[in-house]
């Protein structure tokens, strides 16, 4: 196995492969360690509303083939992750950050003896969260749309608050995992390939997966083919894209 790569050349290396070499396998431990270093992508508020699924058995990546409309990025995979969002989780991540500012601050701080950042961290989770996330039949959600555009005509607010906005939040996140995961691959010389078309749905019941949850993308993973990258890589001209302000 050669050295890992720089950032910039796992970057330069990564490529949406196509076809892997099937006569190669991966390490599934190296993998693994990927998904770990993807759970250290930034994230909104720290809410970590997310699961990876590894799926290493062939057995499931055949069954699940299919589900991709039988992409040769499917079919060829070596391993699949599977990226999903938990947004019916923020109670308990809200309560796991609280419990971390117990290791942080200390337990049962009076309020008269807790500084100015631990009052504003316990806040944050104890009320905001809640005030942002918590929701029923959309009902909520746009009783606070409507606070959000009678304060903002007075003073800057956060706006995202329906659930549809929350939802568009983790799935960002998530999006985020994906791609450390993506370039710590490329650092060890391994392939992937982000595919969304796919019917989550099915794929979802075929892995028992909760009802809150929602599929983000599936990358699959292995050793690439020559012709597995199809072409060299366009990009729209940076400077139509870039914009200095």
């Amino acid at each position: 196995m050669k050295e890992e790569k720089t950032v910039s050349e796992a970057i330069h290396y990564r490529r949406s492969v196509r076809i892997y070499d099937t006569e190669k396998s991966i390490d599934k431990s190296i993998v693994k360690k990927c998904i770990q270093q993807a759970a250290l992508a930034p994230n909104s508020s720290n809410m970590q509303l997310w699961e990876f699924y590894h799926v290493t058995s062939k057995d499931i990546i055949e069954k699940i083939a299919p589900f991709c409309f039988n992409q040769n990025a499917a079919k060829t995979a070596d391993q699949l992750v599977v990226f999903v969002t938990r947004k019916d989780l923020w109670k308990k991540r809200a309560k796991a950050n609280l419990a971390y500012m117990d290791t942080v601050f200390g337990e049962n701080n009076p309020k008269s003896e807790q500084s100015s950042r631990e009052k504003i961290a316990r806040n944050y989770y104890g009320k905001i969260i809640p005030f942002v996330y918590a929701d029923f039949l959309g009902i909520f959600g746009f009783l606070k749309y409507l606070i959000t555009l009678i304060v903002g005509l007075f003073k800057p607010i956060y706006r995202e608050v329906r659930k549809s906005d929350m939802r568009i939040v983790a799935h960002k996140t998530c999006g985020l995992a994906a791609q450390n995961f993506m370039l710590s691959m490329a650092a060890e010389n391994y392939d992937t390939c982000p595919m969304e078309g796919s019917d989550t749905w099915r794929i979802k019941n075929l892995l028992g997966l909760p009802f809150g949850s929602e599929i983000n993308m599936i990358v699959s993973c292995g050793i690439r083919k020559p012709e597995g990258v199809y072409g060299e890589r366009f990009r729209i001209p940076f400077s139509e894209v870039y914009k200095e302000v």
